[in-house]
């Protein structure tokens, strides 16, 4: 018999705001993170955008000495998980810490010290390498030094799917609680990849947005939507299993009630032109739960803003819930954000609890007519205030990795 796991904490760094309430203020609020790239000069380069995390301080949630020991994505996991165990009031010293784990992955880890220190082999040598090199851009270090942070012994996992990383990992993170592997779990994906490099293989890719308006270059579903707009940040969550939540008299944010994981086994980069692989994972997700579609409330597309992926996301959608599709009210966060690569489906995850917590439906920014064959609610315009007991999470990656969260109201 699998357990019940609930959300007992949460933590965002996010290009509009550096912790839960910003964040989720700023989606309320339509606020768009989006501006120009400031992180290195663009004169060079197709694409001048991005939505990049503004005044972040990492010693305001770590050593000074430890931050300097980690790369930009690494300092985003260990803040982000930081206020989850705050949130969560989790005193480890009252919990066997063999039985909290991690689970929280990076798509790409650091490719800044990739390009610092083969700039630097390059000019001075392979003697002046970095000892710390392969330690600092490794992507499993976020998952690692957050272990090391909080005195975290249980299991510790970076579940590496593009930009279904956060996804799989909060996905993981349950089946491990589910089945006893854990009693709390630390989950979620964070990511900084605002680069050089970063953004000219996006760029090559033709994935991302050649917009120079920050208002209309991420618009999910839009007729006009050209590509991506590069984010960062990370989303983490606290998962607990109820009893011990119960135990502790922890406050119970939601319950992760399904997890459905599928791969389009199609193509590298473009999901499948039916949707049906995306479907699948919801339809799992959605079993999982022992629910049926008729009881989803509310979509967190992945939403991404490229062409391909919307009007597949939007097939892939109608596929899973069938006629109800129409009914769901669907967004993406993606909208005021970017897309935060493997970082992604950890705020998405923070934004469909805080939509069943405070019965809000974020609006889509930047939709202003559908595009063919992109035909459901989207909830553009502004926001709905409605009543959300179950709500599906979706993250799509490269690769064809298809992940999907079902979280519901929680009834004790």
């Amino acid at each position: 018999m699998s357990r019940r796991v609930v959300v007992t904490g949460m933590g965002a760094i996010t290009p509009i705001g550096n912790d839960v309430d910003s964040f989720w203020k700023g989606l309320k609020e339509k606020k768009v993170g989006i501006g120009p790239i400031t992180y290195f000069d663009t004169a060079d380069y197709k694409v001048k955008l991005a939505a990049e995390v503004k005044d972040f301080d990492p010693k305001a949630f770590m050593d000074p000495k430890a931050a300097r020991r980690m790369e930009l994505f690494s300092q985003y996991g260990v803040a982000a998980a930081a206020q989850a165990l705050k949130d969560g009031d989790l005193q480890m010293e009252k919990e066997d810490p063999y039985r909290v784990g991690v689970a929280v992955g990076s798509g790409i880890g650091s490719m800044q010290a990739f390009e610092r220190e083969h700039k630097k082999l390059l000019e001075k040598g392979p003697s002046r390498t970095n000892p710390l090199l392969v330690p600092l851009m490794i992507s499993n270090m976020a998952a690692g030094n957050i272990g090391i942070q909080f005195g975290l012994k249980g299991k510790n996992i970076n579940v590496v799917t593009a930009c279904a990383t956060g996804t799989n990992s909060i996905g993981e993170a349950f089946r491990a609680i589910q089945y006893g592997e854990a009693d709390v779990m630390v989950a979620g994906g964070t990511e900084a990849s605002i680069c050089p490099i970063g953004v000219a293989g996006f760029t090559a890719l033709t994935a991302l947005s050649t917009s120079e308006d920050p208002l209309h270059a991420s618009r999910p579903f839009d007729e006009d939507r050209d590509g991506f707009v590069m984010g960062e940040g990370a989303g983490v969550i606290l998962l607990e299993e109820l009893e011990h939540a119960r135990a502790r008299g922890a406050k119970i944010y939601a319950e992760l009630a399904g997890y459905g994981a599928s791969c389009d086994a199609y193509h590298i980069t473009s999901p499948a032109e039916d949707g049906s692989g995306a479907a699948m994972a919801m339809t799992a997700a959605i079993r999982d739960a022992g629910l049926t579609p008729e009881a989803i409330d509310y979509v967190n597309a992945h939403g991404t803003s490229t062409h391909h992926n919307d009007l597949f996301e939007t097939k892939a959608i109608k596929l899973a819930l069938g006629d109800h599709a129409y009914k769901v009210k669907i967004s993406s966060t993606k909208s005021m954000i970017g897309h935060l690569l493997g970082a992604a489906g950890g705020v998405e995850a923070i934004a469909c609890v805080k939509t069943i917590q405070e019965g809000f439906v974020h609006a889509t920014a930047g939709l202003e007519h559908e595009g063919e064959g992109c035909d459901l609610d989207y909830t553009k315009g502004e926001g709905v205030p409605m009543d959300v007991t179950c709500a599906i999470s979706n993250s799509l990656g490269f690769g064809g990795h298809n992940a999907s969260l079902l979280f519901k109201k929680y009834v004790g």
